[in-house]
């Protein structure tokens, strides 16, 4: 006959066994926790004062909901896009919101970056400046003159656009690069004709210094406002990326329907009045949206293939192969 095992004897060998499976089952479910919930993450994050992502920061919602998700927030000032897409392509910071223009000469620097998202057009948000003492009255007239601009910026297609509307070619203007500070500076000393400005600066110029509006982007220019990432930091952490979008989102929603409220938080950052920062921010859209469209890509392939033909750009680019999708 056959020894029984005793009832303790089984037992320990069911207890081996469970722990046995445990031990399997542990790693698997470590791993699907998802990234964001690793307190050892830090999400840095490139803005400009002035921007949408101000408003997040100031409001303390986005960090907020990413702090609860474990994630460290670092924010990192610029003082325009261009600026800060190099910031993305060396690797300083992790998500960037800039006009349609940055992304066209970052891309062609460097394949790392990413478009997560976007926000639909703002054409009123781009404008040419005058000085008030001007008497120039078209865009034609300013054939051989001083045009300043933030090289690489989004109102560099709108130039770019207004010369062809024109006819006139590139070489026809004297395109002077500064940035905003800079540029604004060397237009109220007149040592240039024209300024091509986006808001809120170009707000401020026309209330603090009168500068005459000469035309806006409307139907030359979508000026569309993006959401950048890296590809690296796509693929490893794309739930704080989908997290920060919806909360980015949010803010939007709020902005629409709080204008005074947003120009109260902006206006001490760039130094307007409530009443002037009120009046730029309606001028940008908020509906943030991801992923990109097939119209939008198409949209900043013509840049890109315009850029190139000008040789402002040393390669030619396929927007399609840096769009995220998740």
């Amino acid at each position: 006959m056959r020894n029984i095992p005793s009832i303790s004897h089984s037992w320990k060998n069911v207890r081996r066994f469970a722990v046995a499976i445990l031990a399997c089952l542990l790693p698997l479910f470590a791993y699907s926790q998802p990234a964001a919930t690793d307190k050892s993450v830090e999400f840095r994050i490139g803005w400009q004062k002035g921007s949408n992502l101000a408003i997040a920061k100031a409001r303390g919602t986005l960090e907020k909901r990413l702090n609860d998700a474990g994630v460290r927030v670092r924010w990192i000032e610029f003082t325009a896009g261009p600026q800060m897409l190099e910031g993305l392509n060396v690797g300083s910071i992790d998500l960037a919101c800039v006009g349609e223009t940055p992304p066209i000469f970052a891309q062609a620097a460097s394949d790392q970056l990413i478009y997560i998202a976007f926000e639909p057009p703002a054409p009123a948000a781009e404008k040419v400046l005058l000085p008030k003492s001007s008497t120039i009255q078209s865009f034609a007239e300013l054939k051989g003159k001083r045009i300043v601009l933030n090289r690489g910026s989004n109102v560099h297609y709108l130039l770019v656009k207004l010369l062809e509307k024109h006819q006139l070619n590139y070489s026809d203007v004297q395109v002077i690069y500064l940035p905003p500070s800079d540029a604004r500076a060397a237009f109220e000393s007149g040592s240039v004709d024209a300024w091509v400005i986006w808001d809120p600066f170009a707000q401020a110029a026309i209330a603090q210094i009168g500068a005459r509006v000469l035309v806006d982007a409307k139907g030359l220019a979508h000026n569309y406002n993006f959401y950048l990432s890296t590809s690296g930091f796509a693929k490893a952490h794309p739930d704080i990326l989908k997290l920060s979008i919806a909360e980015i989102r949010a803010v939007g929603e709020w902005v629409q329907g709080h204008l005074e409220e947003a120009a109260v938080i902006l206006a001490p950052q760039i130094g307007l009045t409530k009443e002037v920062t009120s009046e730029a921010l309606k001028h940008y859209a908020y509906d943030t949206q991801t992923p990109v469209t097939p119209e939008v890509i198409a949209n900043q392939q013509a840049i890109a293939d315009a850029f190139f033909s000008l040789k402002l750009i040393p390669r030619k680019l396929d927007v399609n192969k840096v769009i995220w999708k998740p």
